[in-house]
């Protein structure tokens, strides 16, 4: 009777498996739907999934996107604190992001910060919240576990700006194309060319964000590196390179480059040069030229002056070449070619930087 049962249990397990005739699992393709483009007059909320921010950079951002024709509505538990870092317990965060998603009067959502902590909901959140009214979420850093939930859930997101950097008026680059973007206008992007690139061209669906954020979400609910097919987009702050190089080589040994049709490597602001790599776009070459896949370097996104909005989920196509790359979103809505060169020289022409309103870290910019 025990084997019997031995059996049954063995043929469930493999058919449930989706096991091929060469024994490895069959990979799908990630297929997301775009969330409605905002218009004048929506309503936008503003939650806290991870750290507290000061209830100033919540009440400021309100304003920017009052100026924006768009009307902020705060979430009951925004300005809470627990363990003297979290904007609330695990419940009353999730609570905030359900009560967002199921208001069929919020169109978008704009994390106030990133930090840690939205890893604690990942119990508490099902992809029927996400996928049931899709609509725009927008965020970075520790925010990529719920851009990972998202996709999963089958919908696109905004890897993008939040209440902490809207916070210092909402009129620099970055702000203001995350904007555009909400309202239905997609940048393609023309990024100089960087030593460190690999030449080719590729289309596939962006998945990715903070390194160290998304690889221990491999295996769970929140892995979107899961699917074949896959445009990876990668940065960091503040970690030492020897851990950067493990962060990747648990994507290596755990099969993600080989789905991999292509990368995207932002910034690796305030990354210590504890290896003998010139940069971590050198450290990364290495591993990558293996696989025979282009490799954009130099995309200004993440935790520096300029983080550039990408849309999560998207199907992407980057063409990488001897005289610089682009990327552009294969989605509708307008078009707008941005070089990146001439954002970077605005902001440094215009003093848009940190030094003009101090922050006590790169981090403190999530």
């Amino acid at each position: 009777m025990m084997i019997a049962s031995a059996i049954v249990l063995f043929a469930s397990c493999a058919k449930d498996s989706y096991i091929s005739k060469d024994n490895k699992p069959e990979m799908q393709k990630l297929n997301c739907q775009r969330p409605p483009y905002l218009k004048a007059g929506d309503k936008v909320a503003l939650v806290s999934p991870s750290y507290s921010t000061p209830m100033e950079n919540v009440e400021k951002t309100s304003e920017v996107l009052r100026g924006w024709g768009l009307v902020p509505v705060v979430g009951g538990n925004v300005g809470k604190l627990d363990a003297g870092k979290y904007a609330g317990t695990k419940k009353e965060r999730a609570s905030d992001l359900r009560w967002a998603f199921a208001n069929p009067e919020i169109k978008a959502i704009i994390c106030n910060r990133g930090g840690y902590g939205a890893i604690h909901l990942l119990d508490e959140m099902k992809l029927q919240n996400f996928s049931a009214n899709p609509k725009w979420l927008v965020g970075f850093s520790d925010i990529t576990t719920l851009h990972g939930l998202l996709q999963n859930a089958g919908v696109m997101s905004i890897h993008g700006t939040m209440s902490s950097f809207l916070a210092k008026g909402g009129q620099d680059a970055s702000s203001l194309l995350m904007r555009d973007m909400l309202m239905g206008q997609m940048p393609r992007y023309e990024v100089s060319a960087h030593p460190q690139n690999i030449i080719g061209k590729a289309r596939g669906v962006l998945v990715g964000g903070n390194i160290c954020t998304f690889v221990p979400l491999l295996g769970t609910k929140a892995d979107a590196t899961a699917y074949k097919d896959i445009i990876l987009f990668i940065e960091e702050v503040g970690e030492s390179m020897h851990n950067l190089d493990r962060q990747l080589n648990i994507l290596k040994l755990n099969g993600v480059l080989n789905r991999c049709r292509g990368v995207v490597l932002g910034e690796f602001a305030d990354c210590k040069q504890d290896l003998d790599f010139e940069s971590v776009e050198q450290l990364y070459h290495q591993y990558f030229k293996e696989y025979n896949i282009p490799v954009l370097c130099g995309f200004p996104g993440g935790h520096d002056t300029v983080n550039l909005p990408l849309v999560m989920g998207a199907p992407v196509t980057i063409d990488v070449r001897n005289d610089g790359a682009t990327l552009s979103f294969d989605i509708d809505g307008r078009q707008n070619t941005v070089r990146t060169a001439d954002v970077m020289k605005q902001v440094n022409e215009n003093a848009l930087d940190f030094e003009e309103q101090p922050l006590k870290s790169l981090k403190d910019a999530e």
